[in-house]
């Protein structure tokens, strides 16, 4: 495809994607407000979260599967109708529980834009291509995760949080309308296959019930339970089972074959620690700004901007790098140094801690996702048959979903936990700061006897400056629980593969006669060109000019030339 047809095509992309990102980020500084006003608790904002994260987690594979067999464009047009009809119930939601049924419906259409966005990338733009196109990848991001949050807190603020909800759907109109006239793709060869419903049961209903364990634990009963063993026992008995089935299928929802493949194995284990990194976390730094530092929703997204801007700037420009030397592996290793040392100093934070520190640290941590997230899915791409990228693409995003969903659940009983300690701890000066106040402490202290989310930048100074140390230190310690999957991370991108980029499309690469070498065998080196590829090094990327003049091994294809049928 030449480069006007790829951005046309990629226009009903970038809005599908702008419509799952604002969606979910105009809703996330007011989170706290909402959970309030509809009578939640810590463990319903968790769930509020999670089910939508789960419902994410356990249809991204079976996008990714259906992708492979059926219309791609179809597909993600239906994801879109769905995502954005379970977005729009949500509004009207009159308590958590309704909340979280709807919130399961538009994670069900985010796990389609989420898989067949990136499965469609690739059908139209090689792995060495795609680096260029991140930039405007990245101004959508820009746009719905930073505009997201502000937008949200606005609307919060003027005319109620219900509105956040219904602002996606002139986008997601546009997107289909879009994606139906400028989204071309050739047809699928037809072919008849039996769908794995017992593995789609299994794989689901095993996930479902670990996350429901590790959110009711500890609450509804003791970890150390019946119930805790009952439903523990039942969660494996499920996910063997799945394993098993898939082995045994001819059209599995996630081919076990796949983990053959060291690359794909080793981005899988990066995946879930990234997603325990970027959804664990992040999701709780609005309740750290509101509930730890007394901000409004609206000043909530404001004070998030670092770790968005930190996201940006670094998949931008590392994907506008990666596009133009072919090499990816350095920077991933440093985004995931970067990653660990995120989390480790967001570890140090307190309510009063300055907030230019808290800043920079939030940059760090979301310089290291940046650097990430997104390159993993892209070299498993490059890696598997182009008939597996489907579901070898879905099955990556299902696992970091899968490692935000857990982290999330384990991260929201965790500061569950400590917040109850913590107040439990400070009882004394809480009671006494309630009778200072005289008859309107009686009122406060049956606000936050409740239960209920407390909104802290309404609390009177003396019980605020209390609740705002007990929050700041609970979110810190979330984020100590999680920094040591980040190094998980680091060795798991340290040992993989370091595999050139294609210059094929995966639809090139599946044309009779493609040369496609999809296996992590060494490439075969002269002795000469071994030694030109170490003398360039990654520390002089920048200084060194076209591939051809560094004496090294050229790419099939990449030598600038253009072939006959690249317009076509």
């Amino acid at each position: 495809m030449s480069h006007p047809a790829v951005m046309r095509a990629l226009s009903g992309l970038l809005m599908g994607m702008f419509v799952s990102i604002l969606a979910g980020t105009v809703v996330s500084t007011s989170m706290p407000r909402i959970i309030s006003d509809l009578g939640g608790n810590q463990a319903a904002f968790t769930w509020v979260i999670t089910s939508t994260l789960l419902a994410t987690t356990v249809s991204t594979p079976i996008w990714g599967k259906f992708a492979d067999i059926m219309n791609r464009k179809l597909l993600i047009q239906l994801a879109l109708v769905i995502f954005v009809l379970g977005s729009a119930l949500a509004g009207f939601s009159q308590n958590t529980e309704t909340l979280i049924i709807f919130r399961v419906l538009q994670g069900l259409g985010g796990g389609g834009l989420a898989a067949l966005s990136q499965i469609i990338m690739a059908d139209i733009i090689s792995p060495r291509e795609r680096g260029r196109y991140m930039g405007l990848f990245g101004a959508v991001m820009a746009v719905g995760t930073v505009g997201g949050p502000l937008l949200g807190g606005v609307i919060t603020d003027a005319i109620g949080w219900r509105w956040n909800f219904f602002v996606a759907l002139p986008f997601a109109i546009a997107a289909i309308f879009l994606l139906q006239r400028n989204l071309n793709l050739p047809a699928l060869e037809k072919i008849k296959i039996k769908i794995d419903y017992l593995g789609m049961v299994l794989i689901t209903g095993g996930i479902s019930l670990l996350l429901i364990w590790v959110t009711m634990a500890g609450h509804e009963f003791d970890w150390d339970s019946t119930a805790s063993y009952v439903m523990i026992g039942a969660a494996v008995i499920m996910l063997i089972l799945a394993v098993i089935v898939e082995l045994r299928v001819s059209n599995p929802i996630i081919p076990m074959t796949l983990f053959k493949n060291p690359t794909f194995s080793l981005a899988v284990i990066a995946s879930i620690a990234v997603g325990v990194a970027m959804f664990g976390t992040s999701v709780f730094l609005g309740q750290y700004m509101q509930l730890a530092r007394g901000a409004t929703p609206t000043q909530s997204g404001l004070l998030t901007l670092p770790m968005i801007a930190g996201l940006l700037l670094a998949s931008t420009f590392v994907g506008m790098l990666i596009s133009k030397y072919g090499k990816w592996k350095a920077y991933m290793v440093f985004g995931s140094i970067a990653l660990t040392v995120g989390m480790f100093l967001m570890g140090t934070i307190k309510y009063d801690t300055n907030y230019v520190l808290v800043s920079v640290y939030m940059f760090i941590l979301g310089v290291g996702v940046g650097m990430v997230m997104q390159n993993l899915v892209l070299i498993v791409q490059n890696t598997v048959s182009p008939k597996e990228i489907g579901v070898a693409s879905s099955g990556v995003t299902f696992f970091r979903s899968l490692g935000g969903t857990i982290g999330i659940s384990v991260l929201g009983a965790v500061l569950a936990t400590k917040i109850t300690d913590g107040i439990s701890a400070k009882a004394a000066d809480i009671q006494q700061a309630l009778v200072a106040l005289g008859p309107s402490g009686a009122e406060v202290g049956k606000q936050l006897s409740s239960g209920v989310l407390p909104k802290v930048s309404e609390l009177p100074d003396s019980v605020r400056v209390i609740i705002e140390s007990v929050y700041g230190q609970g979110v810190a310690d979330i984020f100590l629980v999680a920094a040591p999957l980040a190094l998980i991370t680091v060795l798991a991108i340290v040992f993989l593969p370091n595999r050139s980029l294609s210059t094929q499309t995966a639809r090139e690469r599946m044309a009779p006669g493609a040369d496609d070498q999809t296996e992590d065998a060494p490439e075969s080196l002269g002795t000469e060109a071994a030694e030109n590829l170490i003398a360039v090094g990654e520390a002089s990327i920048g200084a060194q000019g076209d591939l051809l003049t560094t004496g090294s091994i050229p790419q099939v294809g990449g030598n600038g030339q253009r072939r006959p049928d690249a317009d076509n």
